[in-house]
């Protein structure tokens, strides 16, 4: 048995949300959190963060509720909601220390009762768009993985005083959960599969353009950093229609992700974000057959970046005309299936599908080209990633065959080398996004060219990152090499004559 901390309530404003996450982290690094690594602070820290939220947001939604003239319904059933364990206050509002559970007591009821509790919402929800469905679907993914119950009430401590109410608090908050979800992605590749750079994405979705209306979808969403940075795209560039909101958050955003921890990261990321009603799926998107999609399920925009290398059950795999074991080509064509006839993408992909040789690659650029107008290309430089891989990203609207100059462009950092210190920026985007939107012309850009679809060979498609407008390296010759380093000596042995 663990010994008994001493705890003290935490008064809201006492500390900011910033020092609060760093000592968060701390309490779950000990042996009382139950962790064994970053990616499982953030999931047990994400758990406490969104049932503080809910329990913060039950006020505007019982006002919202009371101006529509309809019946209040609280979130949760009130013997799992947040004051009924996490935070009980007296009369006055003020925290009741003497009801609130620490220790053995507080970690029975979150493991015994609180989570059966919570996941069995989902059965009992009255649809699968209802909130009920969605808590109960995240929690059903879930385990509690404290080890001291007074661990976990030093963690509810540090919590409770975090703000959710305005739209500055939200965003306080976002930033510092973005912060957390760029560090997971720097500690390796286990956490860096979630996490694509912001800016990447930012400039993706202002040339993919999502107009209200239009249905937005990532099959393989990870920490939902596409859902939110194109929710907050539209929220500053939709005109304010009557129902801007509601089709914002109940009709617009759609996704699956089959890791739990990215599942329940993204739900609350989109919910830091202003989203808060996405409908992401739990589960493999490659579960479902290409040729099963129907034009209902289809959509407008898709933009993600798909795991490479990831898993792929046997069954899945029998789903796509692609054979191959390689998700990401995998997604390729489900996104394709996936996409209405005129609707557009851009997905980030390993460079080598564009070259490699093997029939699974070049029936993706087959694809891509036949049933598909391939517009542009971007190569990326090294380390855009965590993970190391080098990528593209590629721009295509469905219905083909591509007739129109594919559009190349080659990041070039000009020896600027990326990492954890100087990770990439939208100003190092800035010229591409110019000439992709149409408001530069590419001409005389040494880091674009095009490239005729009529003259890509029919055998191979190869669709290969090759700038013509580079100057071939010449190196110099082993003797030329020879004398340059014997001029250099004696230059050397003169200055040291010299002294």
């Amino acid at each position: 048995m663990c010994a008994r901390r001493k705890t003290k309530s935490i008064e809201p404003g006492t500390r900011n949300a910033e020092s609060a996450f760093k000592a968060i982290d701390d309490l779950l690094r000990g042996s009382g959190g139950g962790c064994s690594g970053s990616l499982e602070y953030m999931e047990q820290s994400s758990w406490l963060l969104f049932l503080r939220y809910l329990d913060a947001q039950e006020g505007n939604r019982r006002l919202t509720a009371e101006m529509q003239g309809k019946t209040y319904e609280p979130a949760l059933p009130p013997e799992l909601s947040w004051g009924a364990w996490a935070w009980p206050t007296r009369p006055d509002g003020s925290f009741d220390l003497d009801r609130s559970l620490k220790g053995d007591a507080l970690l029975d009821f979150v493991k015994q009762r609180l989570f059966p509790g919570l996941k069995a919402l989902r059965d009992e929800a009255a649809g699968t768009t209802s909130l009920q469905y969605r808590i109960g679907s995240i929690f059903s993914e879930l385990t509690c993985r404290f080890a001291s119950g007074y661990t976990l009430r030093e963690v509810i401590d540090l919590i409770q005083p975090l703000k959710f109410q305005t739209n500055e608090d939200r965003h306080e908050m976002s930033v510092l959960y973005e912060n957390r979800l760029r560090e997971m992605g720097n500690a390796g590749r286990d956490g860096g599969q979630y996490y694509t750079p912001r800016p990447l994405i930012r400039t993706m979705v202002r040339i993919l353009a999502p107009k209200l209306g239009e249905t937005f979808y990532d099959g393989a969403c990870g920490s939902g950093g596409f859902l939110c940075e194109a929710f907050a795209y539209l929220a500053e560039t939709a005109p304010n229609t009557a129902d801007k909101w509601v089709t914002l958050q109940e009709r617009t955003f759609f996704g699956g992700e089959v890791k739990s921890l990215a599942y329940v990261t993204a739900q609350m990321n989109c919910i830091l974000h202003g989203l808060e009603s996405p409908d992401i799926h739990f589960g493999s998107s490659l579960a479902q057959n290409p040729s099963s999609i129907t034009d209902a399920d289809r959509v407008d925009v898709i933009a993600a970046n798909p795991p490479f290398g990831a898993k792929v059950e046997k069954g899945e795999k029998e789903n796509f005309t692609t054979r191959s074991g390689e998700s990401a080509y995998l997604f390729m064509e489900h996104f394709v299936a996936k996409l209405k006839e005129g609707g557009r993408a851009a997905i980030v992909i390993k460079n080598t599908l564009l070259s490699n040789t093997d029939n699974a690659s070049r029936y993706i650029r087959q694809l891509l080209l036949e049933r598909c107008s391939l517009e542009m290309v971007l190569d990326l430089p090294p380390k855009v990633f965590a993970a190391g891989v080098k990528a593209v990203v590629l721009f295509f609207h469905k219905g083909g065959p591509t007739t129109a100059p594919i559009k190349y462009y080659e990041l070039d950092m000009q020896g600027v080398s990326l990492g954890k210190t100087r990770p990439l920026r939208e100003s190092d985007l800035a010229e591409f996004e110019a000439i992709a939107t149409g408001r530069q012309s590419g001409e005389g850009v040494e880091r674009f060219w095009t490239v005729d679809p009529a003259l890509v060979d029919k055998d191979t498609f190869d669709l290969s990152v090759k700038n013509p407008n580079r100057k071939a390296e010449t190196r110099a010759s082993a003797a030329e090499c020879r004398e340059g380093i014997k001029a250099a000596f004696e230059e050397i042995g003169a200055i040291i004559q010299g002294w």
